[in-house]
């Protein structure tokens, strides 16, 4: 499946979506590496809520819309994802499981944490960057 073509109704909507999901994270508190690292040393539940919610509107949206609507808002035709569960998942969940749990950052959280200011924040995006190459790279072979 090819790209769509980036039109400005796309961009609009690409440039919503991300503007309201940094802003939840930021009213969550997700974007803070030590909320995050309360979560996950189970000291703060309050992320959890954050989660189950998330994933809540996300399971009852790509369920229903397409029983809803023929089309997505903009056109295109709904899809389904398939996703395969094998021993490279397994490893990569572990992977990214314990860079999150060192540094207290997921990538979603603290691109939007940019916004605050927080260049420190840098470091662990770098981090994810060269992951996510050196996985292409391994990909390809």
């Amino acid at each position: 499946m090819s790209a769509p073509t980036m039109t400005l109704p796309r961009f609009s909507s690409t440039l919503a979506s991300g503007m309201l999901f940094g802003f939840g994270m930021a009213l969550s508190s997700m974007i803070h590496p030590e909320v995050v690292l309360g979560f996950l040393l189970l000291n703060d539940m309050g992320l959890m809520l954050v989660m189950v919610g998330a994933i809540s509107v996300a399971a009852l949206a790509f369920n229903l819309a397409p029983r809803l609507m023929g089309k997505s808002l903009l056109g295109d035709a709904f899809h389904k994802h398939t996703s395969n569960y094998n021993r490279q998942t397994a490893i990569g969940a572990v992977i990214f499981g314990a860079g999150w749990g060192v540094c207290g950052v997921c990538p979603g959280p603290a691109i939007a944490n940019l916004g605050t200011g927080n260049w420190d924040l840098l470091w662990a995006l770098g981090g994810i960057v060269v992951g996510a190459l050196v996985h292409g790279l391994q990909a390809k072979k």
